[in-house]
């Protein structure tokens, strides 16, 4: 089968791959429909992560075959495939908290992945899709969608009416996070990124107020929040100074939830002592986080903005990403 495969020269090739085979009683081969592309890739072609490998921890598509004790799914079903196939036995496993297994494989990390016409995972990481979904149309969902939720749900009870919140970014993780705000919450939202198309992007999906990063975007969403700062900041980048920006633009008793990654942070610790400030960070999502997401978008409540390439693409479709080209998600399909 064809596969994206990242090679000794750290360049990406689409070759030839022997296709997955069912060698446990809980594993699930599934055909792939659609395959997203994240900055968590760029992060892994850029580093010195064991290579070769194949790339890809957004899936959807259909199963395929599946092994002995499978019972939640069968051949034909289209589902949508949490990035993290966890043991089930740990504590965290038990816990629900799966991104915390002690044994867990990360598809398209710690295992090959999805850019491909199939991958293998375990059943515990399936999700059913509703009737009519297509998999190419959600599967950025299973980690770009899940921890933007991920990271909204964990602020329910702080966003109450009367609360702001910010949303760093509206690119690919920030326009699901704003929807999800918006689904949840009834906090008045307020998103800053440096482009004018994904602020009109915003406006499009209900942000109430848009502000350009152009050197003063703190002061202009203190300014937003009558100078006392915001509820929660939610920083779907993690770099280039906006990691700086979420914690100066937070009021007190504020959360700041990175989502985003790649920076550093530094900031004066007496701000979180005096004013009681929090950060939060998100990996992924839950099991149940993907089954709510999933909801939400039949409902179409949350929806991706999506620009498809071909398989063959997926080295053009890397440098629109690094060009800041792509707006919304890229998704490869086989």
């Amino acid at each position: 089968m064809k596969a994206v495969r990242l090679g000794d020269d750290r360049r990406l090739r689409v070759e030839d791959v022997d296709e997955p085979k069912v060698e446990g009683p809980w594993d699930v081969i599934v055909k792939i429909g659609g395959a997203g592309l994240c900055r968590t890739d760029l992060h892994l072609l850029d580093s010195g992560f064991p290579i070769p490998y194949t790339l890809g921890h957004e899936n959807a598509g259909w199963v395929t075959e599946i092994g002995s004790a499978v019972t939640n799914v069968a051949v034909g079903d289209a589902v949508i495939a949490h990035p993290i196939a966890s043991c089930g036995l740990c504590l965290e496993c038990h816990r629900g908290e799966i991104a915390r297994c002690a044994s867990q494989q990360f598809v398209g990390i710690s295992a090959d992945g999805g850019m491909a016409e199939a991958v293998k995972t375990n059943a515990r990481a399936l999700v059913k899709l509703p009737s009519g979904m297509e998999p190419r149309d959600v599967a950025a969902h299973s980690d770009a969608g899940l921890s933007a939720y991920h990271a909204v749900k964990k602020a329910i009870h702080h966003l109450v009416p009367g609360t702001t919140a910010v949303v760093i970014g509206a690119g690919g993780l920030g326009h699901i996070g704003l929807q999800c705000l918006k689904a949840l919450t009834t906090t008045r939202v307020i998103v800053v990124d440096p482009l004018e198309p994904a602020l009109e992007l915003a406006r499009k999906l209900g942000a109430d107020e848009v502000v350009v990063a152009d050197g003063r975007q703190v002061d202009k969403v203190k300014e937003l929040t009558g100078w006392i700062g915001a509820d929660a900041v939610f920083d779907f980048v993690g770099e280039h100074g906006a990691q700086q920006d979420a914690g100066a633009m937070l009021g007190r008793g504020g959360l700041h939830f990175v989502v985003g990654y790649g920076g550093t942070m530094e900031m004066p610790t007496i701000d979180f002592v005096m004013q009681e400030k929090s950060v939060i960070g998100n990996q992924v999502g839950t099991y149940i986080d993907l089954v709510e997401l999933m909801e939400l978008a039949a409902s179409g409540q949350v929806s991706l903005h999506n620009k498809v390439y071909p398989l063959e693409a997926v080295v053009d479709a890397v440098e629109d990403l690094r060009a800041g080209r792509l707006q919304g998600r890229g998704v490869l399909v086989p």
